[in-house]
């Protein structure tokens, strides 16, 4: 494998992908307790069967999007290595009192406010099982807040700050990390090694731990990958040569219509995707309709009827009315 990072490099992330239970609990809990916008009401385009639902803030800005593919009656998932087994998003500092009352009044349960790295850090659950986390920062972000939301704007989330892996060994996740994306290692602490790419900062970490080699499981909960940022299809595709070049395998370019994808597994088998940050969401919806309706990309509209029939009925909530204490 090569010895120096090369450029192209990523910039951060760009989405994360889970798989979840119940999908109108999945859309109540991160719209109505979460004040996250549904920005895209879509199916997963390589199983149409299924709902893609993508959550962000305002306008769909790379980096703060959250999407799932719900899934009814599955098992949680068990953590093992090789898996993402936290996403921490970013909130402004001393939003975490706020979100504490919050999450206490919709009965969701979180656990001590711990330090990381110098950050307040609140971890709690989803409905489903996905580990989550709000950490403090204020770190300059590429954010719209979303006015329509349930959560004051001072307080709502601002996108992922980084992405948690566990791995049964360090190096060869660290060597992908560092000699082929671009991050560079910026810090260790209560065994979680620290990655930070494009001088880090929110929204441009990873954080790897080493744990035993036990058995994990995919499941509700669990996150299916995690996507990282190019700025266009011609950079992603030089990076992709650099991918191919080491043995990685990555996927052949593929357009997911809203971003353009190739997807490889790092050397402990957590998929990674390169997501290209355009066209973006607003390529086939006005940007105050986001997420109103059921979208399909072009080339599965001639089976809209077929896929409709096969999709759970969802409520999809209005634009609600601000609530909740602006502490």
């Amino acid at each position: 494998m090569e010895n120096s990072a090369p450029n192209p490099r990523v910039h951060g992330i760009h989405h994360v992908s889970v798989i979840a239970g119940d999908p109108q609990e999945n859309l109540d809990f991160y719209t109505r307790i979460m004040g996250m916008r549904l920005v895209k009401k879509t199916v997963n385009q390589d199983a149409p069967g299924t709902y893609h639902l993508f959550y962000a803030d305002a306008e769909g800005s790379p980096g703060t999007d959250l999407t799932f593919f719900p899934i009814p009656d599955l098992p949680r998932h068990q953590p093992g290595p090789g898996q993402i087994v936290e996403v921490p998003f970013a909130v402004p500092l001393g939003s975490i009192p706020y979100w504490q009352e919050r999450l206490d009044e919709h009965n969701v349960p979180f656990d001590e406010v711990e330090t990381r790295f110098g950050e307040q850090t609140l971890p709690f659950e989803d409905p489903h099982g996905l580990r989550l986390a709000l950490v403090e920062t204020d770190d300059e972000r590429d954010f719209v807040p979303w006015e329509h939301g349930l959560v004051p704007a001072r307080h709502q989330l601002r996108g992922m700050h980084s992405v948690r892996l566990w791995e049964t060994q360090l190096e060869p996740t660290e060597t992908v990390l560092t000699d082929v994306l671009g991050f560079d290692k910026i810090g260790d602490e209560d065994g979680w090694h620290r990655f930070g790419v494009g001088g880090g900062g929110s929204g441009k970490i990873a954080e790897v731990r080493v744990v035993a080699e036990v058995r994990g499981s995919g499941g509700s909960g669990g996150v299916h990958h995690a996507a990282w940022r190019m700025r266009d299809s011609e950079e992603e595709m030089e990076l992709r040569n650099v991918i191919a070049r080491v043995g990685l395998q990555p996927s052949a370019q593929i357009d997911r219509f809203w971003f353009k994808s190739v997807y490889f597994r790092e050397p402990g088998g957590a998929l990674f995707e390169l997501a290209t940050d355009g066209p973006g969401f607003t390529a086939d919806e006005e940007l105050e309709h986001l997420g109103d309706s059921l979208v399909l990309p072009p080339w599965l509209e001639g089976k809209r009827e077929k896929i409709e029939a096969s999709l759970i009925s969802l409520e999809t909530p209005s634009p609600p009315v601000q609530e909740g204490p602006e502490l």
